[in-house]
């Protein structure tokens, strides 16, 4: 791992580090709430959100920045973790609902009982979501076959490019039509809402909060690390190679079509950890995290902090996420116009992306000076000459 890091890794790392491991945590538990320094219980949870979203993009850029894999269906496998918790969270509340039934509100709502009389009004396909590891089992194997499955047909197909993108929407699409309608008796459009609590710890109480956002910060990190170390082995030397010319790597033998299927499942479990912390800390998981939108929303911040860097798609999910916050309260009828512009603007002027500003003030400078020294080389040519 200490070959694949760079010196500005480390300064990255350490710095999310002690942020979110130790300045943010401690800044809610211990000024007082009238202090300056106070970080509420909401921008906690807020932060907390950023970060998974952070997550999600960096499941995008592994396909897209490092394999040439546009996937606009991200949103889904971050979805499904989401709701693989959010299940288990639902069984938790128990009698504490409106309805003071073990069921879930909306089952009792739909009349469940009368639907389902042999388990007492609960799918079969939730009583094992009652044990926490099982759900938390089920945030990896579900998006990882639906992506086994997916990726293998369209892979065998050969399937690439701008139609890759639009089958990937499609099943999307598809998806999130049948979550709306309720197919999968996950609570139609409304999803699963009103948890309560986590391994026996209430969900809206300070501790618990902090606990779910350092949660975050540690999968980002081991995200992070685990892409870093991905994408610097030979492995990764084939998956860029993959991404630059894919026909050249046919022709020297290796089968792409198993590459990419093991980047494609691993993106789609590295959404699902994302969208499963995401649950708790925001309160709701429903069909519209998993709309098309969404997924583009994804590759927005991909290109924006920068494709193909690890970097700057966490600096892009953050900063974009945070500017919508921003940008929805206070002026909520242009924030398209102004993600519109800015996706402009970094298209046009920086094709690197945010993290590749760096890079262009130095290429900038190199071509400044170059003139410069020209200039010299030709004055001592000259005087030489007349000597």
């Amino acid at each position: 791992m200490r070959r694949t890091l760079s010196k500005a890794d480390y300064w990255f790392l350490g710095l999310v580090a002690v942020t979110g491991l130790v300045i943010l945590p401690c800044l809610n538990a211990f000024p007082p709430k009238e202090s300056f320094f106070h970080v509420s219980d909401f921008k906690v949870s807020l932060y907390g959100k950023y970060l998974c979203y952070a997550v999600l993009a960096l499941s995008v850029d592994l396909l897209w920045g490092y394999t040439g894999l546009l996937s606009l269906g991200q949103a889904l496998f971050f979805a499904l973790g989401g709701y693989a918790l959010g299940m288990h969270l639902m069984l938790m509340i128990g009698e504490r609902g409106v309805y003071k039934s073990k069921l879930p509100d909306f089952m009792v709502f739909l009349e469940f009982p009368a639907k389902y009389p042999d388990t007492a009004g609960l799918p079969a396909h939730w009583i094992p979501f009652y044990n926490f590891w099982f759900a938390t089992g089920a945030v990896i194997w579900v998006p990882a076959l639906l992506a086994l499955v997916f990726g293998y047909l369209a892979f065998r197909s050969r399937i690439k490019g701008v139609y890759f993108s639009i089958l990937t929407q499609a099943l999307t699409y598809a998806a999130c039509l049948m979550f709306f309608r309720n197919d999968f008796t996950f609570g139609g459009n409304n999803g699963l809402t009103d948890f309560k609590d986590i391994l026996g710890q209430n969900l809206n109480s300070p501790a618990t909060k902090r606990w779910l956002f350092i949660c975050s910060v540690v999968l980002l990190l081991l995200t992070f690390l685990l892409c870093r170390w991905v994408t610097a082995t030979k492995f990764g030397k084939i998956q860029r190679a993959i991404r630059d010319s894919e026909n050249r790597v046919l022709f020297s033998g290796y089968a792409t079509a198993n590459y990419k299927l093991f980047i494609f499942v691993l993106a789609a479990v590295i959404a699902s950890l994302g969208g499963a912390l995401f649950v708790p800390q925001v309160g709701i998981i429903n069909p519209s995290e998993m709309a098309p939108e969404k997924s583009l929303e994804a590759v927005v911040w991909v290109a924006v902090g920068g494709r193909g860097t690890l970097v700057g798609p966490i600096i892009g999910a953050v900063g974009i996420n945070a500017l919508k916050s921003y940008s929805t309260h206070s002026w909520p009828e242009y924030w398209l116009y102004i993600l519109g512009a800015l996706f402009v603007f970094v298209t046009v002027f920086l094709p690197k992306g945010i993290a590749g500003i760096p890079g262009q003030l130095r290429n900038l400078k190199k071509r400044m000076s170059r003139p410069t020294e020209n200039m010299i080389t030709a004055q001592v040519s000259t005087a030489d000459t007349k000597t």
